[in-house]
């Protein structure tokens, strides 16, 4: 697990190899099941199955922005409080996903606006990029969460296959040692991603109009068939 956390700190800090680095944690069976956990948040990770993909989402922001948030405030921390702070926000984002839709999004702008003012004024920058950006994003739920997960599932796509390929070592160095490109091709998919799901799929109140339509239609069906069976039964007397 300590291998795992020191291999996120790398996303608390503009490092790309160090992004793509973490692969070299991952198992082969671990990185086949990232491609198809990838492949499933491209296509349906912004509906309903957010739910699913908030969880862990917020487990990955109290590990990797916690830390960064105490040093920013110069405050102390306990050593544990990233961890404590992950299973929070994982229970929250399974309970309630626009929440993590909200920090999402709402600190890593509020980050930007802090570092844009200085460390002196870190605070009048982070406040206003947390609570507008956080703000907007859960205006736009789903739109939001479509990218968010077209973007976590193409990132997973790209790592799981640098993990499943690992047996072809030199194939894969080559790979990791281009960075920009890996991100490049999980930026492509991610984008594929989130057209399909903004575009191309329905939307949850859609999905739920179509649903109750095919019900009407059946119950509709059911009651044509039970009149038809009346009408054609044997009358008495006759």
């Amino acid at each position: 697990m300590d291998s795992y956390l020191e291999a996120l700190k790398a996303y608390q800090t503009f490092n790309p190899a160090g992004w793509v680095a973490i692969y070299r944690l991952m198992p082969m069976w671990a990185g086949i099941v990232s491609c198809v956990v990838g492949l499933a948040m491209l296509l349906f990770g912004g509906g309903r199955v957010f739910r699913i993909v908030a969880g862990p989402l917020g487990a990955l922001i109290g590990l990797a922005w916690t830390s960064v948030l105490f040093t920013k405030f110069g405050m102390s921390m306990d050593p544990r409080m990233p961890a404590a702070t992950a299973a929070v926000l994982a229970v929250l984002g399974f309970i309630f996903p626009p929440a993590i839709i909200y920090l999402g999004v709402g600190v890593p702008i509020g980050l930007l606006g802090g570092q844009i003012a200085g460390p002196s004024d870190f605070l009048v920058g982070f406040a206003p990029g947390l609570i507008l950006g956080g703000l907007v994003a859960a205006v736009l739920h789903r739109h939001v969460a479509a990218i968010i997960a077209s973007l976590l599932g193409g990132w997973l796509l790209v790592l799981g296959a640098m993990a499943a390929l690992h047996q072809f070592g030199g194939l894969v160095s080559a790979m990791a040692s281009q960075p920009w490109g890996l991100i490049i091709a999980a930026g492509l998919f991610a984008i594929a991603g989130s057209v399909y799901q903004i575009a191309v799929r329905p939307s949850p109140e859609e999905e739920e109009r179509q649903l109750a339509e095919r019900q009407r239609l059946k119950m509709r069906q059911a009651e044509l068939k039970a009149t038809e069976k009346r009408w054609s039964a044997p009358r008495g007397g006759k």
